[in-house]
C-alpha cells in the first residue's frame, strides 16, 4: 500500500505541465522497529532479508525489466535533513546481502564506516544470471572462449545509459541521496564494467571498488579504452580501490592458482598505468589479497573497499 502510494505521488509530482510547475516530493518509508528486522515469518515461509526494499525499474530502451534492492542505514529515520552517500552494487543476488551485512558488522562496535544507502543492481528479470551479466557488463561483442556460441556480449554502453538515465533518477527521487557521493562496486565482469564506466563516464561515480576485474576480456580491450581516455584527459576525478586474490594468476602444476587468466598481473599493470598518468584528482590503491582465489576473495575485498571509500570521520 505504502509503495503504491509513493509511486503515485512520484508520477504526479514529476510530470511536465505547461500550466504549473511541480516538484518531486519524497515520502519517507515507514519506521520499522529494530526487533522486526531480526525476526522472520515461520511455518516454512521463505527467508527474507528484513529491512530491505525491492523495486522494479525497467529499461525504457530495451524493454527489459530489472530490479533494484535498497537498504537504508539505521540512522536514516532519525536524521530527516541528512543526505547519504549511495553505493551501487552489481551482481546484487550475491553482492547486496554480503555488503549489507559486512557494513553492519563494521559499525557494530566503534563506527568504522559512514552511513550510506546501499542499492543492489539485479540481473534482467526472467533471464539466466550469466546471460544477463555477459551482455550488460562487457564492452565488446568478442566474448569469452568458454561462453556458449549463442551468448550475447558487448552491450555495456546500453546498460551504463540505463543506470544513468533510469536508475539514478529513480533512486534520487525516493531517497535522500548525496548525488556527489555515488559509488560503485563490482567483481569480475562487474569489475570490468566499473573500469568501463571509469574511462567512459567517470562522472557517474565518485568512488569505485573494482574487484578481480576481467581485464583479460577480448584480448585486454580495456587497456586500449584506458589509453584513449588518457589521450583526451588531463585528470580523473575518482577514488579507486582495486583488489584481486593472489591465486588469480596462472601457475601451471599448482592447483591453487588460476588455469586460464593472469588477473593479478593485469590488475598490477592497470594500477601502474593509472598511477603513471599523474592525474591530480585520482586516488588509487590495489591490494593483492593473500590466500584467496577468484571465488573466495570478494567478501574480504568488499570489506577493505568499504573502508577505503567510506571510512568514518573519527574526529
Amino acid at each position: 500500500m505504502y509503495k503504491a502510494l509513493l509511486l503515485a505521488v512520484f508520477v504526479m509530482t514529476t510530470c511536465s505541465c505547461s500550466e504549473a510547475k511541480t516538484e518531486t516530493v519524497k515520502l519517507e518509508p515507514p519506521k520499522v522497529a529494530d526487533a522486526a528486522l531480526s525476526s522472520q515469518r515461520s511455518n516454512g515461509n521463505a527467508y527474507e532479508l528484513a529491512g530491505t526494499e525491492v523495486w522494479d525499474v525497467a529499461d525504457p530502451k530495451s524493454g527489459r525489466k530489472y530490479q533494484v534492492f535498497v537498504s537504508l542505514p539505521k540512522s536514516y529515520q532519525e536524521n530527516p535533513d541528512r543526505h547519504y552517500p549511495v553505493l551501487y552494487v552489481t551482481d546484487a543476488d550475491y553482492g547486496f546481502p554480503i555488503v549489507r551485512q559486512i557494513s553492519r558488522r563494521l559499525n557494530g562496535g566503534n563506527r568504522k564506516l559512514d552511513d550510506f544507502i546501499l542499492v543492489g543492481l539485479s540481473y534482467a528479470v526472467g533471464e539466466d544470471s550469466m546471460n544477463s551479466r555477459r551482455r550488460d557488463y562487457t564492452p565488446s561483442p568478442a566474448g569469452a572462449h568458454d561462453a556458449p556460441p549463442d551468448a550475447v556480449h558487448g552491450e555495456s554502453n546500453n546498460y551504463i545509459s540505463y543506470l544513468r538515465d533510469a536508475v539514478f533518477p529513480f533512486v534520487a527521487a525516493r531517497y535522500r541521496t548525496n548525488e556527489n557521493r555515488r559509488m560503485f562496486l563490482g567483481h569480475s565482469y562487474g569489475g570490468l564494467l566499473g573500469l568501463d564506466i571509469l574511462f567512459s563516464a567517470s562522472e557517474m561515480f565518485s568512488g569505485y571498488i573494482i574487484g578481480s576485474p576481467s581485464i583479460w576480456y577480448d584480448k585486454n580491450v580495456m587497456e586500449g579504452v584506458e589509453r584513449k581516455f588518457a589521450g583526451n584527459h588531463q585528470d580523473l576525478k575518482a577514488s579507486v580501490y582495486m583488489y584481486v586474490g593472489e591465486y588469480e594468476d596462472m601457475r601451471p602444476g599448482d592447483p591453487r592458482y588460476a588455469k586460464r587468466y593472469n588477473m593479478v598481473s593485469d590488475a598490477r599493470r592497470m594500477e601502474r598505468i593509472l598511477s603513471s598518468r599523474s592525474y591530480p584528482s585520482l586516488h588509487i590503491k590495489l591490494d593483492v589479497l593473500n590466500d584467496e582465489d577468484h571465488l573466495s576473495v570478494a567478501p574480504r575485498g568488499f570489506t577493505k573497499g568499504l573502508q577505503f571509500l567510506l571510512a568514518a570521520d573519527t574526529e
